[in-house]
């Protein structure tokens, strides 16, 4: 299973992945985006808590403006490219 981590502001789209079967850690500092395959932020907070930093290896949506079904899709995709 997928390990998303989804900053901790955006709890829809953390409601929404979880339902679609993600494990879904909420991501509060640097250290909760290691070990993921996507983390979703804000956009604002991408830099501000390091998770724009080369050594975390997880794909980084950036969820602003984007509706939850919208992330959702954007995860797949990414996910998917991954495999």
């Amino acid at each position: 299973m997928s390990r998303i981590g989804v900053e901790e502001s955006l709890t829809n789209i953390q409601e929404a992945l979880r339902e679609k079967g993600f494990d879904v850690v909420e991501i509060k500092q640097e250290v909760d985006a290691k070990n993921l395959d996507c983390c979703v932020v804000t956009g604002m907070e991408s830099n501000v808590m390091g998770i724009s930093d080369p050594s975390i290896k997880a794909s980084i949506i950036d969820a602003n403006g984007l509706t939850a079904d919208e992330v959702c899709n954007k995860v797949e995709d990414k996910l998917n490219a991954i495999q």
